[in-house]
């Protein structure tokens, strides 16, 4: 907006870009693609930063207005990201906004698979799937099993961290 250059950002919307930063970064972490075997390609980082996105959208529901402001400003983040990447390698303005909407409906239908897939843990039959569709498209390479793990490790580092801390924008990721 025009007036965010001179008023300062909600705290809300600063915290949830900070999250946001934090998740791209343990989304670039090397191990989920040397160890574990995530293609470092366009759409293998779209699922990894996706899957963070998620972790701290799943950790701030339900938590009150504060969080779910500063969960919408997480979301709100990440769609910019995804909007500057696709312009920095220079999709055309007027496609940009069909690959947005093409990637939104992505994101929720990996929104809605994720939570129906933690609903069953601990049985990881369904967390193990939705990965293996996501993560790795499908090629029945990778190492499901060790994201997984992380997948379970961090939802329950993020349960354990203060709402107060995340609503600063203070995330600690495991190691992957």
């Amino acid at each position: 907006m025009f007036l965010d250059r001179w008023l300062k950002p909600r705290p809300a919307k600063a915290a949830g870009a900070k999250l946001y930063a934090s998740a791209v970064a343990q989304a670039r972490s090397p191990a989920f693609y040397r160890d574990f075997g995530v293609r470092d390609s366009m759409e293998g980082r779209f699922e990894l930063f996706s899957l963070h996105v998620i972790f701290l959208i799943e950790r701030l529901k339900g938590q009150g207005d504060a969080a779910a402001e500063t969960s919408q400003a997480v979301f709100d983040s990440y769609v910019k990201g995804l909007d500057d990447a696709f312009r920095e390698i220079g999709v055309a303005d007027t496609a940009v906004g069909k690959k947005m909407k093409k990637l939104a409906g992505a994101f929720y239908g990996r929104l809605k698979t994720y939570d129906e897939a933690v609903a069953s843990l601990p049985d990881e039959a369904a967390t193990r799937d939705f990965l293996a569709r996501t993560a790795f498209e499908e090629r029945g390479e990778g190492d499901v099993a060790a994201l997984t793990t992380y997948l379970i490790k961090t939802r329950g580092s993020l349960a354990d961290q203060p709402l107060d801390a995340l609503l600063q924008g203070d995330v600690t990721w495991p190691n992957p």
